[in-house]
């Protein structure tokens, strides 16, 4: 039974389903053939013979009572034969019945007890069963006569020749209407699923692009719905896992070109001064630690994503950090000459971990530094509003378009196509903020715009709405 298809189970269950039903139906008009009919005439048979038998019980069985008999044979609906001498009986009904003689010696002391004897069975002349009894007729001192009564009995098909027909026109049209129903079913129900195992067959040959048209929301309906999404997720991490490989590619090759270059000219002492031999080992340098850092963000990154990560979580004066990461950048802002702005309330407390918070604000200020135009102003705030502390920082420097912004925090996503590498960085850097605020149960946004510039908000639960959440 396992190899076998599902709709073929449905078909063998359909066809053992029809064989039972005509199975209860023949036993069923059996039943009534022997339970109802025969027991119905048995029980007829019985009350008449008793009731014939019953008016003859004193005197001689006459001419005239015995006239009396055949008249009622000749009304009725039953043969009746009556005999003075019960072996007389055999010239009257020279018949076997189950092809044994009529009477027996057990059947003689019977009806000299005064009871009746009940004969059924298959009459060969006759071709068919018959029902019958006889009944002792009592004289004032001893039997003076016997009435056997019977009755040949009609076959099945005589007794149901009038609903025959009826039961066939019925039953036909009722395995018509069953066969559009199964073909309805096989439509509604094993059409989706062969659809969703041709799809799934193209899902794991790498092909995500196909679809299942949706035209039904009951349960086949949602599990297409969710198989859709899923080749769709699946086609989305495909084409993001080619990008990555492309874009780590592209990180690596260019820092990998200079060292390797620059390897090659120093060792071959290429170089017409020291002050380039100089330059040309810085360069290495610089390449070096870039290769460090995106190593390091790469590391760090699958680990905030790993669902084994776990913050260590602790009252934290959330000013205080920003403050130290702020310090870091001072050289670097006056180097631009960007004017910085404060508005930070220095009593907030988050429940969070320390080191990662530092994380979101050292990676936000680098971004926001590194995309300002030169001489332009940087605006950062701190502040608790409602149950949340928002913490916002806006530049005035390249404006993200539209169909980027949802894109921004997507590894190695950066809006400066061209790839400064004064400006690109590594293109993880808002990837680990985004990641670190989902882990403190946050919010992450931005916006950007000519007139107002680009801003990151960040929102972070105040440990005030932390405790209230606790149980």
């Amino acid at each position: 039974m396992k190899d076998i298809s599902l709709y073929h189970k449905i078909l063998i269950i359909f066809s053992l389903s029809i064989g039972f039903t005509i199975l209860f139906a023949f036993f069923f008009i059996h039943y009534l053939y022997s339970e109802l009919y025969l027991k119905n005439v048995e029980d007829s048979i019985i009350y008449q013979g008793k009731r014939t038998a019953a008016h003859f019980h004193y005197g001689e069985l006459s001419d005239e009572i015995i006239q009396k008999i055949q008249w009622y044979n000749i009304v009725s609906e039953y043969e009746i034969i009556v005999v003075d001498n019960l072996d007389d009986l055999s010239s009257y009904f020279p018949y076997k019945v189950n092809y044994e003689t009529l009477i027996h010696k057990t059947d003689r002391s019977t009806l000299e007890k005064g009871k009746y004897v009940l004969k059924k069975g298959f009459v060969k002349e006759f071709n068919r069963e018959i029902v019958g009894a006889i009944f002792p007729i009592k004289g004032e001192d001893a039997l003076i006569g016997f009435i056997y009564i019977y009755v040949p009995l009609a076959t099945v098909n005589d007794i149901f020749k009038g609903s025959i027909p009826i039961l066939t026109s019925v039953g036909t049209l009722f395995f018509i209407i069953l066969f559009f129903v199964i073909n309805q079913i096989w439509k509604s129900l094993f059409k989706p699923i062969e659809d969703l195992r041709k799809l799934a067959i193209e899902v794991s040959k790498g092909n995500y692009s196909e679809q299942i048209p949706l035209n039904r929301n009951d349960e086949i309906g949602q599990l297409t719905k969710t198989f859709n999404e899923m080749s769709h997720s699946l086609f989305q991490q495909e084409k993001r896992k080619k990008e990555f490989t492309t874009n780590i590619t592209h990180e690596l090759r260019t820092p990998l070109t200079y060292i390797s270059g620059y390897t090659v000219a120093l060792k071959q002492k290429i170089y017409k001064s020291p002050e380039e031999a100089e330059n040309y080992l810085e360069t290495i340098e610089k390449e070096t630690e870039r290769l460090n850092k995106l190593i390091h963000d790469m590391v760090d990154l699958n680990y905030l994503q790993d669902d084994l990560y776990t913050l260590n979580k602790q009252p934290t004066a959330i000013a205080q950090i920003l403050f130290e990461a702020l310090e870091f950048f001072d050289i670097r802002l006056k180097e631009r000459r960007l004017e910085v702005s404060l508005d930070i309330s220095e009593e907030l407390i988050v429940l969070g971990d320390a080191k990662r918070i530092y994380q979101i604000f050292f990676n936000t200020i680098d971004n926001a530094i590194k995309y300002s135009l030169d001489e332009s102003s940087l605006s950062i705030r701190l502040k608790k509003i409602n149950q949340s502390i928002v913490y916002e920082i806006n530049n005035k420097g390249i404006v993200i378009k539209d169909n980027d912004i949802n894109r921004i925090g997507e590894r190695f996503f950066r809006t400066d196509q061209a790839r400064n590498r004064e400006t690109g960085g590594t293109g993880l850097g808002l990837s680990i903020v985004k990641e670190i605020v989902r882990l403190h149960e946050g919010k992450f946004s931005i916006t950007s715009s000519e007139a107002k510039g680009t801003s990151v908000i960040i929102e972070l639960p105040s440990l005030d709405h932390e405790r209230m959440s606790e149980p």
